[in-house]
């Protein structure tokens, strides 16, 4: 093979292997293409709020909980609802825990709603991580058929575990928190400022 026959093969070899590159998904995404979705933000942490006049369709969702119980957002219409997405060897999600609990306690009974929402665990395990982090808001078991995930994902990113979302009252997605919670105070002044819109 002449010099010039060589250098033009390599070029093709590196072009084909740099092209292959940039198609291979990232770990996060290999993780949900595979149904592991054991990815999840350990440092970042953002707050994207949404404008009222902004926001897409209800979300529409239904599973069954780690006690067995059908759940769905007709279940909570009405309400401002907490929707998090969580499993139980996420770190970050072992650390909001506390944060996410205390929110819920404030609010209980002032109409607003917590769900949580496994996206890896059976419902023993999710039983467990209740027992051990004081959880008492149900959470749907959502691993075997990623329904829920699904359709929240139609209507905003849901890129890492842990993703806390806050619906208005109509079942929009209002707030999006991506990574572990900053503390209690950022998700429970949202949730004030979304329940008193009118």
């Amino acid at each position: 093979m002449t010099r010039p026959r060589r250098i033009a093969a390599a070029a093709a070899a590196l072009l084909a292997l740099a092209t292959l590159a940039a198609c291979a998904p990232d770990p996060v995404t290999e993780d949900w293409l595979n149904g592991e979705n054991k990815g999840f933000i350990s440092s970042e942490f953002r707050v994207e709020e949404i404008a009222p006049d902004q926001r897409g369709e209800p979300v529409e969702w239904a599973g069954v909980t780690e006690t067995g119980e059908e759940l769905s957002s007709d279940d909570v219409a009405g309400d401002v609802v907490v929707v998090n997405f969580w499993y139980a060897a996420c770190g970050p999600c072992i650390v909001e825990a506390p944060d996410l609990e205390a929110v819920w306690q404030e609010y209980e009974g002032e109409g607003v709603s917590f769900v949580g929402v496994n996206t890896y665990d059976q419902a023993d395990t999710a039983r467990a991580f209740a027992a051990d982090n004081g959880v008492t808001y149900p959470s749907i078991i959502d691993v075997n058929t990623g329904d829920v995930k699904l359709a929240f994902a139609a209507a905003t990113p849901i890129q890492a575990t842990p993703t806390t979302l806050v619906l208005d009252r109509e079942g929009r997605v209002a707030a999006r928190i991506i990574g572990q919670l900053e503390g209690a105070s950022i998700l429970s002044t949202i949730v004030r400022d979304t329940l008193a819109e009118s």
